[in-house]
């Protein structure tokens, strides 16, 4: 008897990662895979039903998304009959402001999410480009876009804003925020660990190769570090974060730089790898002995500090950080940095604890609840797919 399954797509720059989920109500994801190296030298891997994948392509430098999608979709049909895709989620990045809620990629919402590439550049192509090999694949499978910039639809209007003319926030210059799906994840997952911090004021720090902060109060996104765009705010793995604008214009008007190689400069050169000049994992610069890579880890945490406190100000206090993502989940190093910084702010940590990666790692005597909360943006995918399979407008809180 085929298994339908809700196909779960997070396309990026280099990779398309994929997640299987039941369409029935609730359920844990059954398998995941990634193909990555998209570009350079691509590779596949995958681990369903206990089963593990490997593919690889030496010659494959030239081989676009288009071709690794329908790859997927072939791998599937192939190693996977029982299984039926019942519909897709789609990760997708940048929803603007008219995109509040997940939605039913139909009628000329495509055409809507495409005039949106200019405010993301680098990630909203790649989305869409999944969205539309599926369709011409298989038109029959209903596909949901989800939006990393909807949670933060709370944000006050005017903290949406930049001190520039209005008028150039009516044309979408704005402060939207992003991350927005690990958020939400976090959000309804937070009440099962701390009720308190759940119903005050709480700051997620997702920190990854992308990284950023965010403002919750209640549970409802109040401010984000990433604004317009998601190079600002955190130093990343290859991202600046805030920086002086003069800089830019000194770096277009003295350097002769175009707009194409300040791009390039500012997502894939700078952050921890243009600082340390040896990577932009942060597992590397800890085991790193050059200076320049200490010195791209501490200006890692002291930005992170820095900007949990600017958001505690706005927050009006503080009652609990959560640490998630990659480096948020697995650095204990990184965590101690930074709570070693918030000890001002009555951070105290458990140290056993931390070195552990319990879920709670405050100290019997720190004023702020200090957690660590696994992630897990594909089953938020999955849960808002499902409400819109049967009729709903905002997702399930399966």
């Amino acid at each position: 008897m085929p298994q339908s399954m809700i196909l779960v797509v997070n396309a990026g720059s280099s990779s398309i990662k994929f997640s299987l989920f039941p369409a029935g109500e609730g359920g844990a994801s059954e398998g995941d895979g990634i193909i990555e190296g998209i570009g350079v030298q691509p590779q596949f891997k995958a681990k369903v039903a206990g089963r593990t994948f490997h593919d690889a392509w030496p010659d494959g430098k030239t081989l676009g998304h288009a071709h690794f999608f329908g790859f997927l979709l072939d791998w599937l049909a192939r190693e996977l009959p029982e299984v039926r895709i019942a519909a897709a989620g789609h990760r997708v990045v940048h929803g603007g402001t008219g995109f509040a809620a997940p939605v039913l990629v139909e009628g000329n919402v495509l055409a809507q999410l495409e005039r949106l590439v200019p405010l993301a550049p680098l990630h909203q192509p790649h989305n869409l480009a999944a969205i539309r090999a599926l369709a011409s694949r298989a038109p029959q499978v209903p596909q949901v876009a989800c939006f990393d910039t909807a949670f933060h639809r709370s944000i006050p209007a005017r903290d949406q804003l930049y001190g520039l003319p209005l008028h150039y926030a009516e044309e979408g210059l704005r402060r939207y925020g992003f991350h927005g799906l690990s958020y939400e994840y976090i959000a309804g997952a937070l009440p099962g660990y701390d009720a308190a911090a759940a119903r005050g004021r709480t700051v997620v720090a997702h920190l990854g190769n992308g990284a950023s902060l965010c403002a919750l109060k209640d549970g409802r996104s109040q401010a984000c570090t990433m604004g317009f765009s998601t190079l600002d705010g955190l130093i990343m793995g290859t991202r600046c974060g805030s920086i002086d604008p003069g800089v830019l214009i000194y770096l277009l008007q003295e350097k002769g730089m175009s707009a194409k190689d300040l791009e390039t400069l500012l997502y894939k050169q700078s952050g921890l790898l243009g600082l340390s000049g040896v990577s932009a994992d942060m597992r590397d610069l800890l085991a790193s002995e050059r200076p320049e890579a200490a010195q791209a880890v501490e200006m890692f945490c002291d930005r992170i500090a820095q900007q949990i406190a600017q958001l505690a100000t706005l927050l009006g206090g503080l009652d609990a950080v959560v640490f998630t993502a990659g480096i948020g989940e697995r650095s204990a190093a990184i965590r101690a940095a930074v709570c070693r910084r918030l000890a001002w702010l009555g951070a105290a940590l458990d140290a056993r604890a931390n070195d552990a990666a319990e879920a709670k790692i405050a100290a019997a005597e720190s004023r702020l609840g200090l957690w660590i909360i696994p992630t897990d943006e594909e089953s938020m995918i999955a849960r808002h797919t499902r409400a819109l399979l049967a009729g709903g407008r905002a997702a399930a809180n399966a």
